[in-house]
């Protein structure tokens, strides 16, 4: 479902941001991607989603490559930054139709897929107001529905897990295995080891800009608790 092929990334001045990395995330992987502030996780994930440029390797999803045919990519995909930054002179209803228009989502799929999850995520009687008027969590919920109505094959996320409240966590946990049981693959980054330890399928983990180990989450790990596999890897120069 995604390839990433000897991809590097190096920035102005000559800092490289990630280098040569290579990973697969098949479907029904729950992938998570592990490392420390300035890593290159976000480089990464920007460069999945199409939104940065790059010089060396390729990205695959579903065997197309986002260098050479990003919109066919892009149509396929779904994701979800850190920081969710909405139209805010729209009604929540009005950002989500604004979404489904743009992946051409039948109307009565959108309509029932909208009620699923917005039911679910407890944020139905918020629809419509203003998005300027939702707290940082509610955008967060906004942005995930907005994601799934289109049933992406792939679903890329960027710390999901920030500012949300432990019910509308769980709820997303709960989906993501889901979507994933149904054939899509979710590959995301996320600084809450435990979570990740417990939904992950796989990890990898990147430190400097480098993959320093990957695999099935329970055989990366060992008897180790993720966390303290982490601080190990990352301890030892």
């Amino acid at each position: 479902m995604l390839q990433i092929q000897n991809f590097s990334k190096t920035y102005k001045g000559g800092k490289k941001a990630v280098d040569n990395l290579t990973l697969e995330v098949k479907a029904g992987d729950i992938y998570g991607f592990i490392g420390h502030n300035g890593a290159g996780k976000t480089t990464t994930i920007r460069a999945i989603v199409g939104a940065q440029e790059f010089e060396s390797g390729d990205i695959f999803i579903n065997g197309i490559s986002i260098k050479d045919n990003p919109l066919e990519c892009k149509k396929i995909l779904a994701f979800i930054p850190d920081n969710p930054d909405i139209y805010e002179y729209l009604t929540g209803i009005q950002y989500l139709n604004f979404i489904a228009d743009i992946f051409m989502v039948d109307v009565k799929e959108r309509e029932t897929l909208i009620k699923e999850y917005a039911d679910r995520f407890e944020l139905t009687v918020n629809l419509g107001d203003l998005v300027a008027s939702y707290s940082h969590g509610m955008k967060q919920k906004l942005v995930i529905i907005s994601a799934l109505i289109h049933k992406p094959k792939l679903l890329i996320l960027d710390e999901p897990f920030v500012g949300l409240d432990p019910k509308a966590a769980h709820t997303l946990k709960t989906i993501m295995r889901e979507i994933c049981a149904n054939g899509s693959a979710i590959f995301f980054s996320t600084h809450v080891l435990d979570v990740a330890e417990k939904l992950c399928t796989k990890i990898a983990i990147i430190k400097a800009g480098k993959l320093i180990t990957y695999g099935e989450t329970n055989k990366v790990k060992g008897d180790n608790s993720l966390e303290n596999l982490f601080m190990e890897l990352i301890d030892n120069d």
